[in-house]
C-alpha cells in the first residue's frame, strides 16, 4: 500500500471507509488534512478521523456513527443534522460548530471543546460531557437525558426548553447556564 496525499486520502474515505481505515493503520503517524473539505452527506460510519484537521468542513447530513474522532480539530465544521451517534470525540475541538439538529446520542465527549457551538435542538442522551467545556454555547431545546456533564463548564450556556436529567452533577454544572 503506498503512501497517499490528502486529496486521494480524501477520495478514499467518501468511497471506503473500511480501505481508509486500513490505510490509517499502516501509515497511524500520517496528519489528516480534511479542512474545507465538503463530506456533506458523506458515509463515515466507525471512520478512523483520529487527531485529524477538519476546520471549517461541511459534514452536514454525514453519518459519522462510531467514528474516532478523538481529538480532532472541527473548528468552525459544519456539523448540521450530523449522526455522531456513539462518536468518540474526546478532547475534540469543536468550537463554534454548527451542531443543530445533530446527533450526538451515546458519543463521547469528555474534554471536547464545544464553546459557542450551537447545538440547538441536538440529541444529546446518554452523552458524556465530563470535564467538556460548554462556554456560551446553545443547547436550546437539546435533549440531555440521561447525558453526563460531571465537572462540564457550562458558563452562560443556553438551556431554554432543554430536556435534562437533574443528577447532583449535572445540577452543579447547570448554575452558571441560563435556564
Amino acid at each position: 500500500m503506498k503512501e497517499l496525499n490528502n486529496k486521494e486520502l480524501l477520495e478514499l474515505i467518501k468511497t471506503d471507509v473500511f480501505e481508509f481505515n486500513a490505510y490509517r493503520k499502516v501509515y497511524e503517524d500520517q496528519e489528516i488534512d480534511f479542512s474545507h473539505a465538503n463530506l456533506q452527506g458523506a458515509n463515515l460510519i466507525g471512520a478512523n478521523l483520529e487527531g485529524a484537521d477538519l476546520k471549517e468542513a461541511n459534514l452536514t447530513y454525514a453519518d459519522l456513527t462510531y467514528a474516532d474522532l478523538t481529538y480532532a480539530d472541527l473548528e468552525d465544521a459544519n456539523l448540521e443534522y450530523a449522526n455522531l451517534g456513539g462518536a468518540d470525540l474526546k478532547g475534540a475541538d469543536l468550537k463554534g460548530n454548527n451542531l443543530e439538529n445533530a446527533n450526538f446520542e451515546n458519543a463521547n465527549l469528555m474534554k471536547a471543546n464545544l464553546e459557542g457551538a450551537d447545538l440547538s435542538r441536538a440529541d444529546l442522551e446518554n452523552a458524556n460531557f465530563e470535564n467538556a467545556n460548554l462556554v456560551k454555547a446553545n443547547l436550546k431545546g437539546a435533549d440531555l437525558v440521561e447525558a453526563n456533564l460531571y465537572e462540564a463548564n457550562l458558563e452562560g450556556v443556553n438551556l431554554e426548553n432543554a430536556k435534562i436529567t437533574l443528577t447532583k452533577a449535572n445540577i452543579e454544572a447547570i448554575k452558571g447556564a441560563i435556564l
